[in-house]
């Protein structure tokens, strides 16, 4: 069974920083890939950053400059850093795992952790 537990979220000023990470477990972590979705008030899930098994980086044209995707697999986790954080980045964020970036988002997915941007 597939467990994605994401971590890092929190109340943060605009122009600030956050770390978000991912744990997975039951799974060969190294071989797929992993994306971060977010998911605000009203609107629908939507696409932040994706990174495949070999390490490629893809990003919303929101986010690129801003955040930066990456993963360790002998820790089994994803991270997405934050940067110039603005209050649009509001939403609870949610780990996914799939098998491969064009097979994005796979069905597997976080419990989601909150990000709130205001001063």
């Amino acid at each position: 069974q597939v467990q994605l537990v994401e971590s890092g979220g929190g109340l943060v000023q605009p122009g600030g920083s956050l770390r978000l990470s991912c744990v997975a477990s039951g799974s060969i972590f190294r071989i797929y890939a992993m994306g971060w979705y977010r998911q605000a008030p009203g609107k629908q899930r939507e696409m932040v950053a994706v990174i495949g098994s070999g390490g490629t980086p893809n990003y919303a044209d929101s986010v690129k400059g801003r955040f930066t995707i990456s993963r360790d697999n002998a820790k089994n986790t994803v991270y997405l850093q934050m940067n110039r954080l603005k209050p649009e980045d509001t939403a609870v964020y949610y780990c996914n795992q799939a098998p491969s970036v064009s097979k994005s988002p796979g069905a597997y997915w976080g419990q989601g952790t909150q990000v709130t941007v205001s001063s």
